[in-house]
């Protein structure tokens, strides 16, 4: 009786890991609301929009509602930076970027479940390096950057996925000097880019 009962549970959870797709190939993309900070408070500035997309695969393990998923993203985030009253420049970090997130997925219908997600995120620059103002300020983006995401978000029908998640920043995005309008009064500072993300992913 009991291996009746263990070849029937057995059964049951192939059927059901085999009703739904265990991995699957998506496009991904959305926009940046970044956060510009520095570690110390010569500039002023002005946060801006931005936008990712790419392409995604998700590798799932529906009996216990484990995931993960990985993207190559090109990722453009910046905003402006002021040394002086009237003085400013455009920074834009172009980036190729690879996040990998472990997600947890709870079912609350057949057509919809909602998911956490957390995992660390690579990313290159593959844009401009080097920004410099008029009255010798200059700044400079790092070569590349380690994050960390922390999401949640919802999928619909097993292809359309809505997200929003928080990237933090573990390093520098850049370094800079700064000086007054007479070119004097140096100072190096320090700056990182956090930034909230509001994705949306389709799963062919």
């Amino acid at each position: 009786m009991k291996k009746l009962i263990i070849f029937a549970l057995a059964l049951a959870m192939v059927q059901a890991a085999s009703a739904k797709k265990m991995y699957a190939f998506g496009l991904r993309g959305g926009a940046n609301l970044t956060n510009m900070s520095f570690n110390t408070n010569p500039l002023t500035k002005e946060n801006q929009t931005g936008f990712f997309v790419g392409p995604t695969f998700k590798l799932s393990v529906p009996i216990i509602g484990l995931a993960a998923d990985i993207s190559a993203l090109y990722d453009q985030r910046g905003g402006k930076m002021a040394a002086t009253e009237g003085d400013e420049i455009d920074i834009t970090q172009k980036s190729l970027v690879i996040p990998l997130n472990l997600r947890y997925d709870f079912s609350l219908m057949s057509t919809l479940g909602v998911f956490l997600k957390a995992g660390p995120q690579i990313a290159f620059n593959v844009g401009d390096k080097d920004f410099k103002w008029n009255n010798g300020s200059s700044y400079e983006m790092s070569k590349s950057n380690f994050s960390i995401n922390v999401g949640f978000g919802a999928m619909v029908l097993d292809h359309l996925e809505i997200s929003a998640n928080y990237n933090i920043a573990c390093g520098n995005t850049g370094d800079g000097v700064w000086k007054n309008i007479q070119g004097a009064a140096e100072n190096a500072f320090t700056h990182k880019n956090n930034s909230w993300q509001l994705g949306l992913a389709y799963y062919f």
